[in-house]
């Protein structure tokens, strides 16, 4: 694909940051020139997968919703293949995957999460399920994030720590609003105290483990680029919030 267009393709990648998540979209800026585009590519390509399952105009059927990832996802592995594509966000995802050689395989364990929430109701009934979810949904997440701020080889499995961190602690918060969708990824929850509006009461382990990922954030904050590190630092001060209003709120059972 012309220079051009591929210029095109990113700011297209961009602008759907922009517009979906404007807070994402000011924290990239934050990071080097060199390296903004592919975040915005990285994004463009999840928000179309999730546009796909959860979006105003996805598919009316679990069936509809699971071949239309199938080909989302066949278009990137065509595109990675062929080294370009017709598609804005996907040319604009093979050009980083190129420049910053990024682990774009990750994204087929993305896909896989994605399929889980295509029927609507999702109960998770098991750590294992759980971790299995989140392995898709964050942490190849965060291995293709990982070249983006600095991380390279084994220390990219910091990043996916991190990343779990994230999900994790989005879960435990989020409870209340996943449950309104049908869905539960918290194994134990009490569905009926959440029908009937009483206390979540998230499993203490789960906090727990999350606090624990957060660790990770150490290792990371040392080996990130500078202009990375006040972004990454900020995003864990507020989650780690999250986990205490969490606890303060005495939502936690054992």
């Amino acid at each position: 694909m012309p220079g051009t267009d591929i210029e095109a393709a990113y700011l297209r990648c961009a602008a759907l940051q922009r517009l979906h998540d404007p807070t994402f979209h000011w924290a990239t800026r934050a990071l080097g020139r060199d390296v903004r585009p592919a975040v915005h590519a990285l994004y463009g390509f999840l928000r179309g997968a999730d546009e796909l399952v959860d979006g105003p105009h996805r598919p009316p059927t679990a069936q509809g919703r699971r071949a239309a990832l199938d080909a989302w996802q066949r278009a990137l592995t065509d595109g990675v293949a062929r080294g370009r594509s017709d598609h804005p966000v996907i040319a604009a995802l093979v050009d980083s995957g190129t420049r910053h050689d990024l682990p774009l395989g990750q994204l087929t364990v993305y896909m896989d999460s994605m399929r889980v929430d295509c029927d609507g109701r999702v109960r998770l009934r098991s750590r294992e399920e759980l971790d299995r979810y989140m392995a898709g949904s964050a942490a190849a997440v965060g291995r293709v994030m990982a070249p983006l701020i600095g991380v390279r080889d084994e220390r990219a499995e910091a990043v996916a720590r991190l990343g779990l961190a994230f999900q994790l602690t989005n879960f435990l918060r989020d409870v209340r609003e996943d449950y309104a969708m049908d869905r539960v990824y918290l194994p134990g929850l009490d569905e009926d105290a959440l029908a009937a509006g009483g206390p979540a009461r998230v499993p203490a382990e789960e906090v727990h483990r999350a606090r624990e990922l957060f660790g990770s954030a150490r290792a990371v904050l040392r080996s990130c680029t500078p202009r990375a590190r006040p972004g990454i630092a900020m995003a864990c001060a507020v989650y780690r919030a999250y986990l205490g209003r969490i606890e303060r709120r005495d939502m936690v059972t054992a």
